[in-house]
């Protein structure tokens, strides 16, 4: 069997593409610009709107070359129902090994050759060796819960954790940033925000380790903090846009956070163009993008409201046969129960809870699996009683607890692209591509023959 041509592809989670050019012409992302003047430059159409536009649908897509209405897979924590041959399936058929690190709503046939870390939300799958397991957790952990003060880890799991990371690659300069971080919010705790990029850098430090031993054909490397602060800091950024002005002192901390995340990702760029070489296709792809989100300007603004516990918050509901919590992004959950009977007897409990005589709660069930989270976007006065399909009466604030950030960007269909192949030919596409032109394209690069289970044809490379 022909040897397989080398890919990494940089999952950079919901970059925007007039952003990213804005900061290259400031000057601000050296390491972009070298990767996009040596490459081939696209920008992709996810192809569809909210509700259907979504992270976790629009990965699945560019795992598999399949659109929404073929793949199916909805919410996040569910690409274990999928089936559908993944590209590091693909790969493996063809015996070849990958590296799949972080990607989001994952799963892999059995006798995968290489290794794979889900998502930080996924609960269904494994990562794969075993030896993973502490890291994981770990990340799990800390993004699941990244707006609670605790987080539901033991002295036991940090020293798994350390122990990990000394013998899988951690870098000096990884863990100088990590001492300086932790060193600047005893002083500042303000400064808590800027912790998202440190799981980032941690991240590659391990990715390289295991690249450099495993030498893998197909790598996947996933991260997810720019789009955190783009959907948080939008606002702060470009106040002008918003009718709902964030305060002064939350301006002075966060208008340059979204710069900032991509200062931090160029430079994870750069460190994988050390690392790729000469010979490896590097992809840049972003699946979705954001803009400002201006629809809730005249309500005053989104909030957000998360539970403070979310076992606890099931109890107040009296949710019969509950057997799994997993939380999801921001405010949102997923709640697992024994039998389909308990489910749709939850989602009736939910579904149709208020306060202050809004609509409470979000309540969609899929089987035994149901997708929840706080359903009002306005400030809620204190002393809100939250009222329970039955009829069972809590205080909302004993229950859940409001974020801080307020909701400033949201999704749009336009994505980044970009492959710099090892003749690093450029050019500047001007016609959007749609998403499931991804998979082809990369099943290409890899050198593998043509997926029927692809509709649409791999992309011109010049």
């Amino acid at each position: 069997m022909p040897a397989l041509s080398r890919v990494i592809l940089l999952e950079f989670n919901e970059l925007t593409p007039h952003l990213i050019d804005r900061f290259i012409t400031q000057g601000l992302l050296p390491n972009f610009k070298r990767l996009r003047d040596e490459a081939q430059v696209f920008v992709t159409d996810a192809g569809e709107e909210p509700p259907n536009l979504e992270p976790w649908i629009q990965w699945v897509t560019v795992h598999t070359g399949l659109t929404f209405a073929q793949h199916g897979v909805y919410n996040l924590d569910e690409g274990h129902t999928l089936t559908a041959k993944r590209l590091w399936d693909l790969v493996s058929d063809a015996g070849g090994t990958s590296w799949v690190c972080g990607s989001m709503n994952v799963n892999y046939a059995p006798g995968l050759r290489g290794a794979l870390v889900p998502d930080p939300w996924c609960t269904k799958v494994p990562p794969t060796p075993d030896a993973f397991e502490p890291y994981f957790r770990f990340v799990q952990q800390n993004v699941a819960e990244y707006t609670n003060d605790r987080l539901p880890l033991s002295p036991a799991d940090y020293a798994r954790f350390v122990a990990f990371l000394a013998t899988h690659g951690l870098s000096f300069d990884a863990g100088k940033d990590v001492l300086k971080q932790l060193l600047t919010e005893r002083s500042d705790a303000a400064e808590r925000w800027r912790r998202a990029v440190l799981l980032d850098r941690l991240q590659f430090d391990v990715f390289r380790a295991y690249f450099r031993t495993l030498r893998p054909d197909f790598s996947t490397f996933f991260i997810n903090s720019t789009a955190h602060f783009q959907h948080s800091y939008w606002r702060e950024m470009e106040p002008e846009l918003f009718s709902a002005q964030p305060p002064d002192a939350d301006r002075a901390d966060h208008s340059d956070a979204i710069q900032f995340g991509y200062q931090k990702m160029d430079e994870i760029v750069g460190r994988f163009l050390e690392l790729a070489g000469e010979d490896v296709t590097v992809i840049l792809c972003t699946a979705l993008s954001q803009q400002p989100c201006l629809k809730y300007e005249a309500d005053g603004g989104a909030v957000f409201y998360r539970p403070r516990d979310f076992s606890a918050l099931a109890r107040a509901a009296k949710l019969a046969g509950l057997i799994g919590v997993a939380p999801v992004m921001t405010h949102q959950f997923q709640l697992e129960f024994a039998t389909e009977a308990d489910a749709i007897a939850a989602e009736a409990q939910l579904g149709h809870a208020t306060v202050n005589g809004w609509h409470a709660l979000e309540a969609k069930r899929t089987g035994t699996r149901i997708y929840t989270g706080c359903d009002v976007y306005r400030d809620i006065p204190a002393g809100a009683t939250l009222t329970f399909g039955d009829g069972t009466t809590v205080p909302f604030f004993d229950l859940l607890y409001k974020l801080d950030t307020m909701k400033s960007g949201m999704h749009h269909p336009d994505g980044i692209f970009w492959v710099r192949t090892p003749a690093r030919s450029h050019a500047i596409h001007a016609e959007h591509v749609p998403l499931t032109a991804v998979a082809p394209t990369i099943v290409q690069l890899l050198g593998l023959p043509p997926q029927a289970t692809m509709p649409v044809a791999a992309l011109p490379l010049g």
